[in-house]
């Protein structure tokens, strides 16, 4: 029996307070393929009791029972892996390998990188006659994206209760499912009854209730800036710890001395990757000027190779985005890059030929690209790259930090030193060099308005506690 129309709490799959529903739009086809229910503050206030009156026992765990139910979660996650790739797939557009191989494969990640980091995590350290103990900070309500929702789920999920919190977690509505398959492991798993907790909905009747909730003791949020900063503003008024992963709008330095062919080609994979759907996706590809001409040959050729179409089929390699909203808004920002006078190289509006129904965009490759175009600094979300040229080393790094967020940055060079020293300019949480594999032991996070806080392994288990100092203690 599906689980769609109801939440979890306490341990059970319960009815929301007062009914009301919510389509489900599969983006490939524009129709709903199944409906959930949507939540109420009230649905809100038992999660969370549910969430507080379990505290109380689960913050006292042992971190050898939490590790060993962290294990057992990964068990399960494993026999449900499928049934999780097949739910994104759905919801979200994702060709089926990527929702695989990416997607479902992103929650094993980060349930493997944190039981990794927790096994040799120090709760308490010594100075001098003091004792330092890190306890969990309490009740933790957890809003996560469409765009990555396995990955975000997990990595707030699993350190948290690593840390010994409980939670709440409202996935996206837009792409609810897999969230809610991943509540199905958890109680298949055996986590204790208000430990975690899943109440669907919308921002404003669901994640803002969360944020204001006197009982709630932190918010991890991950998504818009715009939003990020509704959630803060919510969350204010009771002083709770707010950590906020968001939006971006990365630059990929391409240094003179890089292999072009292989810089510029993975460049625009990079930034294509996931439909376009990356909050630190490699959307800006910095040039030298006297080279600009021979990157855009490259990343037209490298963006005319991608298969647009059906998600279940095996030659796609780009699926739809995820919504008629995220369509229009890419459509108009496509627009706004033409009236502003960047070069179209490749791509541009309307559906790819031969598919008219789903909301498929266009791969395309701006040019001639200046750093105060709308396109070169607002955060498109789709299969769109900016190429911005520069005159010199000096320039691309000012280039690269000239914009709001400090999310990701990418350099690319065949001198690792010169790499080294250009990565150690940028303003941003996370810098790639020369394309590296997907790493989650690293941190994640970003400056200015890109958030606060990191994510990942240790880092992430981190931020769902309280430090605690215990002078006089004793050697």
């Amino acid at each position: 029996m599906s689980n769609h129309k109801q939440f979890y709490i306490n341990g059970e799959w319960v009815s929301p307070v007062s009914p009301k529903t919510l389509d489900v739009i599969n983006p490939a086809t524009e129709e709903a393929f199944t409906r959930i229910s949507v939540g109420s503050a009230a649905d809100v206030d038992k999660a969370v009791a549910a969430a507080k009156a379990a505290f109380e026992t689960f913050s006292r765990t042992t971190p050898a029972e939490r590790l060993a139910l962290l294990k057992r979660v990964h068990e399960v996650y494993l026999e449900r892996f499928e049934d999780i790739a097949q739910a994104v797939s759905a919801e979200m557009g994702a060709p089926l390998a990527f929702a695989r191989d990416a997607q479902a494969w992103a929650g094993r990640g980060h349930l493997e990188s944190t039981i990794k980091a927790f096994e040799s995590y120090e709760f308490t350290e010594k100075r001098g006659s003091t004792t330092v103990v890190k306890e969990p900070i309490g009740v933790c309500a957890l809003i996560t994206p469409w765009n990555w929702p396995l990955n975000q789920i997990v990595c707030k999920v699993a350190p948290a209760i690593a840390a010994g919190c409980t939670v709440v977690l409202k996935p996206s509505e837009i792409a609810p499912i897999s969230g809610i398959v991943f509540a199905e492991v958890m109680h298949e798993a055996g986590v204790p009854k208000g430990v975690f907790n899943l109440v669907n909905g919308t921002g404003p009747d669901v994640g803002q209730v969360m944020a204001s909730h006197p009982d709630v003791d932190m918010v991890s949020f991950t998504g818009s800036t715009r939003a990020g900063i509704i959630v803060a503003k919510a969350a204010a008024d009771t002083v709770k710890r707010v950590a906020q992963e968001l939006g971006g709008k990365s630059a990929n330095i391409i240094l003179p001395d890089a292999d072009f062919e292989t810089a510029v080609t993975k460049g625009v994979r990079g930034c294509f990757s996931n439909t376009g759907q990356s909050c630190d996706a490699p959307t800006r590809m910095l040039v030298p000027r006297n080279r600009h001409d021979e990157a855009l040959a490259i990343a037209k050729v490298a963006a005319e190779a991608f298969r647009t179409g059906d998600p279940n089929s095996e030659d796609t390699n780009l699926g739809p985005v995820v919504s008629d909203v995220q369509f229009g808004k890419i459509q108009g920002l496509i627009e706004k890059g033409i009236e502003e006078g960047a070069t179209l190289v490749t791509g541009g509006l309307g559906r790819p030929d031969g598919l008219n129904r789903g909301y498929y965009v266009r791969p395309t490759v701006f040019g001639n690209v200046t750093p105060d175009m709308t396109i070169a600094h607002e955060e498109i979300f789709g299969p769109v790259l900016s190429i911005i040229s520069y005159e010199d080393e000096e320039d691309a790094i000012r280039i690269a930090n000239d914009t709001v967020y400090g999310l990701a940055a990418y350099v690319q060079s065949t001198n690792i030193e010169r790499a080294r020293r250009v990565a150690s300019r940028m303003r941003a949480g996370s810098v790639y060099l020369n394309y590296p594999a997907w790493d989650t032991m690293a941190s994640f996070g970003g400056y200015k308005q890109s958030g606060n806080g990191r994510e990942y392994a240790d880092f992430g288990i981190h931020d769902f506690q309280e430090i605690k100092s215990v002078v006089g203690h004793g050697e």
